[in-house]
């Protein structure tokens, strides 16, 4: 089974993926950068400096998840393992179609070309705005520092892939001890019949 962890930035999303991998015994992996390929990718994608147009941004965000889904996804579940990645496709929805107005079904079809396949189930964890200023401690990276109308349109479009898809996705509170959240994304888990 594949699990994508989606999320703003800030939300926890990435140590509830860890915690989920290693209950379910999963391949743990992330984008972008998962890949040697994909790490310089990243560099790129994430360098304050750059200056990046918005059709590249989702340009390199496919490439990086078309190695991604050669070297990691792919392999990973022809052997039948779980697998559970920090961001997946629906980042780049949420990111390059919402955030920068990119039309949706072109960054769709960026991933569809990548190989990339749905997967089975979508964790969406959300914060507040209190939380997340309490979290984001670092400079931030390029898309980070996006602003916050950049990242309303975010997790507006989010939630709106959620909403869309139901039967796929489940929304976690992520603002509460990492413990009670990550037994909240272990019910929905088994709610949607991982073994």
């Amino acid at each position: 089974m594949l699990v994508a962890f989606e999320g703003g930035e800030g939300s926890g999303k990435s140590t509830q993926a860890r915690i989920l991998a290693e209950r379910l015994g999963a391949v743990l992996t992330h984008e972008p950068g998962a890949t040697a390929t994909g790490a310089r990718i990243r560099e790129v994608l994430l360098d304050p400096e750059a200056t990046i147009d918005a059709r590249t941004e989702a340009l390199l965000m496919a490439a990086d998840r078309a190695q991604h889904l050669a070297e990691i996804i792919g392999p990973a579940l022809a052997k039948s393992e779980h697998v559970v990645t920090d961001r997946y496709l629906y980042s780049s929805l949420a990111y390059q179609s919402f955030g920068r107005g990119l039309d949706r079904q072109e960054v769709r079809h960026l991933s569809a070309f990548a190989g990339a396949p749905e997967a089975d189930l979508v964790v969406l964890i959300t914060v507040s705005p209190a939380e997340r200023a309490k979290r984001m401690k670092a400079a931030p990276d390029r898309i980070e520092a996006s602003g916050d109308e950049f990242h309303r349109r975010v997790e507006g479009g989010f939630r709106s892939l959620a909403e869309a898809d139901p039967h796929r996705w489940v929304v976690i509170d992520g603002d509460g001890p990492i413990d009670d959240v990550a037994a909240n994304v272990w019910a929905a888990v088994e709610r949607h019949s991982l073994p």
